[in-house]
Order: structure tokens, then sequence, then C-alpha cells
């Protein structure tokens, strides 16, 4: 009874956070957020018995990355009053991107069973039991999203770059 309350407040707090990522106007409060939104994640993951992926989701998404983020929105000039101009190209790149991304989601999702496979171990977040997932279930997925985090670091770079006039 109180893991279904827990995961109901946790769902809930993960939705009204990433919303507020998306409505909030000021960049450092969206990245506040999106930290909210990583640990109610993490914490899916404690309630399904998944401790290593849940320290992990902690430390690489809310430590690292999110002290990323913050870094780069604090960096940027964002008083900036002319509007930034993109290139047609460029748009069709992310449209292509987001495509993807899509794809491979609807892979994922169309892969995954309702309820629990009778053959799953007793402690399924075990390093072991998430490597043999990972690398034999969802490799391909698993690859593609890779290769979507190094488009996205070419982009990264590509659009930080300054335009020698």
């Amino acid at each position: 009874m109180l893991t279904e309350y827990t995961f109901w407040f946790l769902s809930f707090l993960a939705v009204f956070s990433a919303f507020a990522v998306i409505l909030s106007r000021n960049p450092v409060h969206s990245v506040l957020y999106l930290i909210l939104t990583f640990f109610s994640i993490a914490g899916h993951y404690f309630l399904l018995n998944a401790q290593f992926l849940a320290a992990v989701h902690i430390i690489v998404y809310a430590g690292a990355i999110m002290v990323l983020f913050l870094y780069v929105v604090m960096m940027l000039n964002l008083n900036q009053a002319e509007p930034q101009r993109t290139s047609a190209w460029a748009k069709f790149l992310g449209a292509g991107a987001a495509g993807i991304l899509m794809l491979v989601m609807i892979a994922v999702i169309r892969k995954a069973e309702q309820g629990t496979p009778a053959g799953l171990p007793v402690n399924a977040g075990t390093v072991e039991n998430l490597g043999i997932t990972l690398y034999r279930d969802f490799l391909l997925p698993f690859e593609l999203a890779s290769v979507l985090f190094l488009g996205a670091m070419v982009g990264a770079v590509y659009l930080s770059k300054k335009e020698i006039t």
C-alpha cells in the first residue's frame, strides 16, 4: 500500500516537474526542475528494486549532466535582444534526429511486454542482469541512442562555433 502511494507521488512529481521544465521562462529554473524530474525517476528505479540503476541515474544525470547544463546556461548571454537565425538544413537535421529518436522509442515500447516476464530473476536490478538485458535484448536501440548522443555533441560544437567575418 505504501509502495503504491509512493509510486503515484513520484509519478505526479515527475510529470509536474517535466511540465515545469517546458513552461518555465527562466532557464536556471528549468534546469532545477529537470533535476527534480531526474530524482523522481530515480525513486521509481528504487521502487523497481533496481538500486544500481537508481544510483547510476543520480550520479550521471542529476550529478554530471545537470552540472554541465547549469554551467552552459550560466555561460550563455541570455539577455540578447536579437533572435538567433537557424538555417533550413539545421532545422532539417534537427527534425531528422527527432524522428530517429521517435523510432527508437516506438521500437522500445513495442518490445516491452505487459507485466513481469516469468523468467525474470528475483533481483533484476543487479549489474549483471542489467548488462545482459541491455546488450542482448536492446542492443540496437542502445547503439542508436549512442549515435544520437554523438550527433548532439557535434551539433553543440557547431552551434557554439563563432562565425568569422
